[in-house]
């Protein structure tokens, strides 16, 4: 990648990242300043109603308070102790350590477990980037088939060959985004009792591996939190298979412009050099047998957009390149015939001697005297 190309890329990515701290800000600061505004009225209210609490004990209070919140304890449960670290949530922890997720809603607060966590993570995102390949190279396989069913489907029907690869592309990603995203939309927000744009919000959030931590599925139902681990592995590898061949289709078509466009140029420039040279020495107009000798254009020659939605359902890179090879055949410079040597003819018959250096007679022909 060019240098150029590099700060400009750079460049829209600290003018992507400006924009989005403005919006944020915009958007997240009133209400802050409302909840703040909301405390400081409780405060004084509760030193207004317990005289016998001064500031400074309040403040000792609030700040345990906050100490427990971030230790996982819940300040409203004061009954019985129920811990955070049961079996399904320690499974649920270890889970988005591996997937780099990390929620963030418990953590270790002791240093074995601070130390433990360093090595596990190290070890263990190998391990489910792995995992994550092999699952998503079997849902890729998957997906081609089907994307393979769609289009016999379509050309039966006559339909143009660049359009149903675009159509069976487009089923393809709803179909996964039906069983990874709106599915699971619809069960967090039945489950977890979540809006719907709350749940819309966890899904997108997590899937993108982001994982703020502020929504989490299974706080109060543990039962089912190794279902939603399983649910993140398969909605990875889906969204990485996805995307990857989405990679290759735009490197391979990167990779077909590079090669045409210069070719495309050169025939271009040369045609032009030959039809002016031409002009030069031959400046009266084309007869028809000249009209009738030219050649016309290949029709398998593509232009630009012939081939835009070309592969885009079989996203690889061994379709494309068999496209590729296509299109750049005709782009290439004919091997001439090799001329065949027809063979040496003696001279005629009447032209013959004889050994003693007579000419030999032919039948038919009057002998000279």
């Amino acid at each position: 990648m060019r240098c150029s190309t590099l700060l400009g890329i750079l460049t829209g990515v600290l003018l992507y990242l400006v924009l989005g701290a403005v919006v944020f800000r915009a958007l997240e600061i009133p209400r802050e300043e409302g909840k703040y505004m909301q405390l400081q009225d409780t405060r004084r209210d509760f030193l207004l109603n317990f005289t016998c609490m001064g500031p400074d004990d309040l403040q000792t209070l609030i700040k345990e308070v906050v100490e427990a919140v971030g230790a996982g304890v819940d300040p409203s449960n004061n009954i019985t102790f129920t811990s955070q670290w049961d079996l399904a949530s320690a499974f649920f922890f270890s889970g988005t350590i591996i997937t780099t997720i990390g929620f963030g809603n418990i953590s270790p607060k002791t240093e074995g477990g601070q130390l433990f966590c360093i090595f596990y993570a190290l070890v263990g995102i190998p391990m489910f980037g792995i995992l994550l390949a092999g699952v998503g190279d079997h849902l890729g396989t998957g997906l081609r088939k089907a994307v393979a069913k769609i289009e016999t489907l379509f050309r039966k029907w006559r339909v143009s060959p660049t359009i149903v690869r675009v159509i069976s592309a487009v089923l393809s990603i709803l179909l996964g985004c039906l069983l990874f995203v709106a599915v699971p939309i619809l069960v967090f927000q039945e489950v977890e009792g979540w809006t719907l744009l709350e749940s819309a919000y966890f899904v997108v959030i997590t899937l993108t591996t982001v994982g703020f931590g502020d929504y989490v599925a299974g706080i109060h139902d543990h039962w089912y939190k190794p279902l939603v681990w399983f649910w993140i592995l398969l909605g990875l590898a889906y969204f990485a298979s996805i995307l990857t061949m989405i990679g290759n289709w735009l490197r391979v078509l990167s990779k077909k412009t590079r090669a045409e466009v210069p070719l495309y140029l050169s025939c271009l420039f040369l045609s032009c050099l030959i039809s002016v040279t031409q002009t030069e020495r031959v400046p009266e107009e084309k007869t028809a047998e000249s009209v009738k000798g030219e050649t016309l254009p290949d029709p398998h020659l593509s232009q630009p957009l012939d081939y835009f939605g070309e592969n885009l359902a079989f996203i690889d890179e061994s379709s494309d390149a068999q496209s590729g090879k296509l299109h750049l055949d005709p782009l290439r410079r004919q091997r001439r015939p090799v001329p065949q040597r027809s063979p040496k003819i003696n001279s005629s018959n009447h032209d013959k001697k004889e050994p003693n250096g007579n000419p030999k007679p032919v039948p038919g022909l009057p002998v000279k005297p």
